[in-house]
């Protein structure tokens, strides 16, 4: 029987790459129980990785009823796309000119992106998307902004996902579009950067209105 640490640890892990690939959609409720099934654990460490996932704002506990997931709101993905903006923009022009390495590992993550896009692997695909451009922010060299990027980890990964499945065809453009990051980046262009990577980022607002690029 493994400890509790480890079991809550196990449970914490499959709900939330669950709610993060969207296989629990907003607005599902787990119970506890289906959760210790699934999971092959008793309901004490489900309730703790719960609660754990409650406190990362993707999950509502109801006592009694179990976990509702919470959907992504027009509101939140506004507050990130805003972050994103202010965080990303100036990252880029302080990666510029760039490293060799970076190049290589932006060269690389295209390459996988387009890989999982042409297996239709969506979760995947939202990786190596916020992997693309984490790199970059890395590279800007100031700790403090990668920490707070790291922070939108999950909700970029779950809107990418969500994104993608009511939106297929920006699979490619997202491709393209960082394509024309990289190549800003390449040339040594700090301003065509910050103008694709604003360009970029823009689209998810437009879609959060209802509105077709």
């Amino acid at each position: 029987m493994p400890s509790a640490p480890a079991a809550a640890d196990r449970v914490y892990m499959h709900v939330k790459q669950a709610v993060l690939d969207r296989r629990y959609e907003g607005g599902t409720l787990l119970t506890e129980g289906e959760l210790a099934e699934a999971v092959g654990v008793s309901r004490t460490p489900v309730r703790e990785a719960l609660l754990k996932l409650e406190m990362e704002g993707l999950l509502k506990l109801y006592p009694k009823k179990g976990a509702l997931v919470l959907a992504v709101s027009a509101q939140e993905i506004a507050d990130v796309v805003e972050t994103r903006l202010l965080v990303e923009e100036f990252a880029v022009r302080r990666a510029v000119p760039a490293p060799p390495s970076l190049i290589t590992r932006l060269e690389e993550l295209l390459k996988e992106q387009q890989h999982h896009a042409d297996t239709s692997d969506l979760a995947e695909v939202a990786a190596t998307d916020r992997s693309f451009h984490a790199e970059i922010v890395r590279h800007a060299g100031n700790q403090i902004l990668a920490r707070l990027y790291d922070q939108l980890r999950d909700r970029q990964l779950r809107m990418g996902v969500a994104v993608m499945q009511s939106q297929p065809d920006r699979i490619a453009k997202n491709i393209t579009e960082h394509a024309e990051i990289l190549e800003r980046i390449k040339a040594g262009d700090v301003e065509g950067a910050a103008t694709c990577v604003r360009r970029h980022l823009s689209w998810v607002k437009i879609l959060v209105r209802g509105e077709e690029r």
